[in-house]
C-alpha cells in the first residue's frame, strides 16, 4: 500500500491559524488538492467568497464540519437545531462538497438517558435526511470516543452510528470513520466492513492518540505518527471495505496551533506519506 497525495485532504482545523487565503496558497505550494472546511471560519470569511476562493485555487472541499447537536428535548431548542442543520446542508452544497459531518450532541440538561438521546437524533435525521438528499449532500454521522458521550456526542461507536444511518437511504446518511475515535474498539473493523457493504463510509479521517490527554481533552488529537494508532492498519480496513475517497487529517492540538501553519501543513503531508510507505 503506497501513499498517494492525490487522496490527501487537510482539514482546516489542523491549521486553523491560517486564514482561508493563506490555507489555499499553502495547499497550492505543496500540491494539496483537497480541504475539509469548518462552518465558523467559512462564515467569517463569507460563504460565497469562500466558495469562489476555493474554486479559484483548484481545491476540492471533501467535507464540511459540522452539523448535528440534535439531542435537545425542548421544542424550541430542537427547532433551532434543525434550522441550523438545514443551513449547514445549504452551505455544504454552495461549497461544492457532498459530505456534511454530524456530531450528534451530548445529553441535554437534566437527562441521563443515552438511548432516548440517540432516538432524538434519529427523529431529527428523519427530517434532515430528505432535505440533504434534495441538495446533493450526504450526512456523515461521526461517532466520538466515549469520553465525549455526556457533553458532545451520545453516539460512541460505529455500530451505534450505523444503527442510526441504516434507517435512511445510503446516499442520504452514512458515517465518518475517524481513527482517533474508534481505534480502541475491537468491533470497529467489522463495523467498517458493514459500512462499506452498505455504501455508507462517507469520509475517512486520521488523527493519532497521544497521552497524557490535555486538560479538557478536546484538543488532544495527535499528529500522525506521534501516538498509539497504526494508521496503515486502519487504512487497510477502510480500503478492504471498498472506500477509495479522500483521506482527511483532522487535528485539534494546541501545540500545533502555536506553530507556523505552513510548517504544520508541510509536516502533516510528510507524516501522511510516512504512515503509508
Amino acid at each position: 500500500m503506497t501513499a498517494d497525495l492525490s487522496r490527501f485532504s487537510i482539514n482546516q482545523m489542523t491549521v486553523k491559524q491560517l486564514s482561508l487565503p493563506e490555507l489555499a496558497d499553502a495547499c497550492g505550494r505543496l500540491g494539496v488538492g483537497h480541504v475539509g472546511l469548518w462552518r465558523e471560519p467559512v462564515r467569517e470569511y463569507g460563504l460565497e467568497a469562500t466558495a469562489k476562493l476555493i474554486r479559484g485555487a483548484g481545491l476540492t472541499v471533501t467535507t464540511l464540519c459540522r452539523g448535528g447537536f440534535l439531542t435537545a428535548i425542548d421544542p424550541g431548542a430542537r427547532a433551532v437545531a434543525l434550522a441550523d442543520n438545514r443551513r449547514a446542508v445549504e452551505e455544504a452544497a454552495t461549497l461544492g462538497t457532498d459530505t456534511l459531518v454530524l456530531v450528534s450532541g451530548g445529553l441535554p440538561p437534566g437527562s441521563k438517558d443515552l438511548r432516548a438521546a440517540r432516538e432524538r437524533v434519529a427523529d431529527a435525521l428523519a427530517e434532515l435526511a430528505p432535505y440533504a438528499g434534495e441538495n446533493g449532500v450526504r450526512l456523515a454521522i461521526e461517532p466520538l470516543h466515549p469520553m465525549y458521550a455526556s457533553d458532545r456526542c451520545v453516539v460512541s461507536t460505529l455500530a451505534q452510528a450505523l444503527d442510526l444511518a441504516e434507517r435512511f437511504p445510503a446516499p442520504q446518511v452514512g458515517v465518518t470513520v475517524d481513527t482517533y475515535h474508534i481505534w480502541w474498539d475491537d468491533q470497529a473493523p467489522a463495523q467498517i466492513a458493514r459500512a462499506g457493504a452498505g455504501g455508507r463510509i462517507h469520509t475517512f479521517q486520521l488523527a493519532d492518540w497521544t497521552t497524557p490527554l490535555p486538560e479538557g481533552v478536546l484538543n488532544g488529537r495527535g499528529q500522525i505518527g506521534d501516538g498509539a494508532i497504526d494508521m496503515r492498519e486502519w487504512r487497510g480496513h477502510v480500503e478492504a471495505a471498498g472506500y477509495t475517497g479522500p483521506i482527511e487529517v483532522e487535528l485539534f492540538n494546541e501545540e500545533l496551533w502555536a506553530r507556523d501553519g505552513r510548517e504544520v501543513l508541510a509536516q502533516t503531508v510528510e507524516r501522511f506519506h510516512s504512515a503509508f510507505l
